[in-house]
């Protein structure tokens, strides 16, 4: 192997190889990137793409290859070795202190001193520059963190990486906590960036926006590159094949058409989030749930799971009164709850695949807990939603967001749940776990459950719902039938008019 690149790549990855306790991550992995170039990184989860970034961003050292920065070989023993080789990585989940500014945010550790003090003046001076050169006159170097939206933060985050005179930008899952007006934004800014001779690494399960900025796209698979492509020569259908190793014959399963009798029946059911609704839940139905970020969604979900209980109206449950008042009361009516956090609010990452999925049963009936029969049977259930492990010992907190969410469907199906609501099912997994997902939500449906599903994708929205209903300003803002266009979703989204057709 030569031991420079050719000039035109900014960075240049060869051979890289990593292991685990002995357990390959990845194996000879080999990615470049140009100047301007988005090259996007995909694959299912624990296909080896965070590991990639990790090393990439200085986190991981290589076990194997070498790693190129204009050409010249480079050591990134740390992540400020990293940053001093040009290059920053953008984390899905946000390194911000809230209660500093803007501009105490981008320079944190290296603030402008003068006379032995810090120089906020050039500080704010120099962080506007930044901000105007991405497009950003929006916020401003004074501003506090916690006053800013995901977008805004997102910006700092880029704003900062270039405070550093990065010109290598890894982005991990960028989109995943943004609402659909604010990925626009972020298509702009990645644009500006490309302009300035940037090079973006970007790392998305979603493919549309792949396809929308990328220039190449690299598959991962199994710790393995499977191929790089032109994103002009590729299609969805031909990445899905290449990332799961084998057809999708289709990105949802058959629906089942009209819903049968109401499970869960409201009536002018509201709290201090949700306005006087009336809505039916359906045996046999997957209803979903549409509207943008705070129109409600998640309100009344935890609202009909006990959360945040419903204060005023009417709730019955197969035509008995309920309304309850915890999640406790919820799981022994037959509900359950897939959160939209499952790391926050529905995982303990520290405890046991096994452990995980067995919560729910320990809590609301613990006398069945302390035999075997009943450990035997979730062993069964993980088995059968195919969660992929080490064992049923290993830390959560060690498997793909995919096989997370897997435990926390497992933990739920132990207790024959007759009504799940579902907020965002399938956020930040791969395509072959979202199936996988998508084709057990229909199967619940099939064996007679009501379904809730909330959904920020309008195409798993539209894909996978029998029948939907919009959230405007917490209530309802009109029904449409499964069969509705993105447009007519988000005209009932958004207050604006549209000719709705069936």
């Amino acid at each position: 192997m030569d031991s420079t690149e050719p000039p035109e790549a900014l960075l240049a990855m060869r051979g890289v190889g990593k292991s685990f306790y002995g357990v390959p991550v990845l194996s000879d992995v080999d990615v470049d990137l140009k100047p301007g170039e988005v090259h996007a990184v995909v694959g299912e989860n624990g296909a080896g793409k965070s590991t990639l970034m990790k090393i990439a961003s200085g986190v991981y050292q290589p076990d194997a290859g070498t790693l190129h920065v204009d050409g010249q070989p480079v050591a990134l023993h740390n992540p400020r070795a990293a940053q001093a080789a040009g290059i920053g990585i953008i984390h899905q989940e946000f390194n911000l202190l809230p209660e500093r500014t803007v501009a105490e945010n981008v320079f944190l550790g290296r603030e402008p001193m003068r006379r032995g003090l810090v120089d906020r003046r050039t500080m704010r001076a120099r962080t506007k520059e930044l901000l105007a050169s991405v497009g950003a006159e929006s916020v401003q170097p004074t501003d506090r963190v916690r006053q800013l939206g995901i977008a805004q933060q997102q910006v700092v985050e880029i704003v900062k990486a270039l405070s550093l005179d990065a010109r290598i930008l890894i982005m991990d899952e960028p989109t995943a906590a943004l609402a659909d007006h604010e990925v626009e934004l972020l298509y702009a800014l990645v644009r500006r960036l490309q302009a300035r001779g940037i090079g973006i690494l970007y790392v998305s399960h979603r493919l549309a926006e792949v396809f929308d900025l990328s220039d190449r796209i690299t598959v991962l698979k199994d710790g393995r590159r499977v191929t790089t492509l032109d994103t002009r020569d590729a299609t969805p259908e031909a990445l899905v094949r290449h990332m799961v190793g084998r057809e999708l014959a289709t990105y949802y399963p058959p629906k089942a058409g009209a819903g049968g009798t109401a499970l869960v029946t409201l009536t002018g059911a509201g709290n201090a989030r949700v306005r006087p609704l009336d809505l039916e839940l359906r045996a046999g139905e997957v209803l979903g749930v549409g509207g943008l970020q705070g129109s409600g969604r998640s309100a009344l979900a935890r609202a009909l799971f006990g959360v945040e209980p419903f204060t005023t109206g009417r709730m019955v449950l197969d035509g008995k009164p309920v309304r309850p008042r915890s999640p406790r009361q919820a799981v022994r009516n037959g509900i359950a709850y897939v959160t939209e956090d499952r790391k926050a609010d529905g995982l303990a990452l520290s405890q046991s695949v096994l452990d995980n999925a067995l919560l729910a049963s320990r809590a609301v009936r613990p006398r069945w807990f302390g035999g075997g029969a009943r450990t035997t049977g979730v062993r069964a259930l993980l088995d059968a939603v195919e969660v992929h492990a080490a064992g049923p010992d290993q830390e959560v907190r060690y498997l793909s967001g995919g096989n997370q969410q897997k435990v926390v469907l497992a933990r739920w199906l132990a207790m024959a749940p007759r009504v799940l609501l579902f907020d965002e099912p399938t956020r930040g997994i791969d395509v072959g776990a979202k199936a996988a997902i998508h084709e057990l939500i229909r199967d619940l449906a099939g064996k007679g459950a009501a379904v809730l599903m909330i959904s920020s994708e309008l195409p798993e929205l539209l894909g996978m719902s029998d029948r939907i209903v919009v959230m405007r300003d917490g209530t309802l803002a009109g029904e449409l039938p499964g069969s509705a266009s993105e447009e007519a979703v988000l005209s009932l989204a958004t207050g604006t008019p549209h000719e709705v057709t069936a």
